[in-house]
């Protein structure tokens, strides 16, 4: 299964892109999972968090990706696999961004929606609760 995060209410594209290092916006992602309730994140399995600069393809204006197998939709069959991927991305998101503000709300928005997919949550759902 794939979900995927793309700009909800902005173009996607400013016309020019905010400066921020890397290792902020990592920093960034990390304390976006460090918001997520405990309770949450002790569910969580076989899954991995990465940041890369640019999305596959065409897809210019992706924020983030979730590859993987739900857990929802795990069975006794699920063993052995490798770990269920979440990718940020770092350039879509400082695109559409115009502060750094920007960039720390959409980095957790991002995060928020790729994690839920891991739970199994759909983007119809997610849009609903205000992270599609």
């Amino acid at each position: 299964m794939r979900g995927a995060l793309r700009p909800r209410s902005r173009s996607g594209d400013n016309g020019r892109v905010l400066e921020m290092e890397r290792e902020e916006f990592e920093e960034l992602v990390a304390e976006a999972l460090d918001r997520i309730p405990p309770e949450l994140t002790r569910l969580m399995d076989n899954v991995a968090v990465f940041v890369e600069e640019e999305p596959p393809g065409e897809e210019r204006e992706l924020l983030g990706l979730y590859e993987g197998t739900p857990l929802t939709e795990r069975g006794e069959w699920y063993a052995g696999v490798l770990p269920d991927r979440i990718t940020i991305y770092r350039g879509p998101t400082l695109r559409m961004c115009e502060t750094r503000e920007d960039v720390v709300a959409e980095t957790e928005v991002t995060v928020v929606h790729e994690i839920a997919h891991h739970f199994g949550i759909d983007d119809q759902r997610l849009h609903d609760l205000g992270y599609g």
